[in-house]
């Protein structure tokens, strides 16, 4: 693929993401605020930001077989908690900035059970086991079975949902 076009659809496919993301926490907002509409709207837009993403995912080629896309989870998932992560925690901390950090480290946290749960499912792609993933709406941290408090965040069971 021409260099320049590849390079436009990943910075494509990240606008779209973000925008998704974005989207998704002004419609929360929305909804609290109880302007339904506008909530329904942010949340019509963040689909359709993801019909744009997948798009463009699929023109780079960047959707391989589960196990190729697996194996892609656990290494960006370690990289975020390796390398990524550590020194933005460090630089907030230092900056003072400790909502930030907080944020940060749990996202870092996060990222490495993350990465342990996607390299177990690699590793018993096969075992047709059916798993329940609950995940923690505070830090993002995801256990598997009822949990009683978060180990990352020490959020109660009331934080977890499941996700189908």
């Amino acid at each position: 693929m021409d260099e320049k076009t590849l390079q436009n659809l990943k910075e494509a496919f990240a606008g779209e993401a973000q925008a998704k993301t974005k989207y998704l926490a002004f419609a929360a907002k929305a909804e609290q605020e109880g302007y339904k509409n506008a909530a329904r709207m942010f949340r019509a837009a963040a689909e359709a930001e993801t019909v744009h993403a997948h798009s463009h995912l699929r023109a780079m080629k960047g959707i391989g077989s589960t196990a190729d896309n697996l194996k892609e989870a656990v290494a960006g998932e370690t990289y975020e908690f390796e390398s990524m992560y550590p020194g933005m925690v460090k630089r907030a901390e230092e900056a003072g900035e400790k909502e930030a950090a907080r944020s940060f480290r749990f996202a870092m946290e996060a990222e490495r059970v993350h990465a342990r749960l996607y390299q177990m499912l690699l590793d018993n792609l096969d075992s047709g086991e059916e798993l329940t993933f609950h995940l923690c709406t505070v830090c993002g941290n995801i256990e598997l079975g009822p949990v009683d408090k978060c180990s990352i965040c020490g959020a109660g069971p009331r934080a977890f949902k499941i996700v189908e």
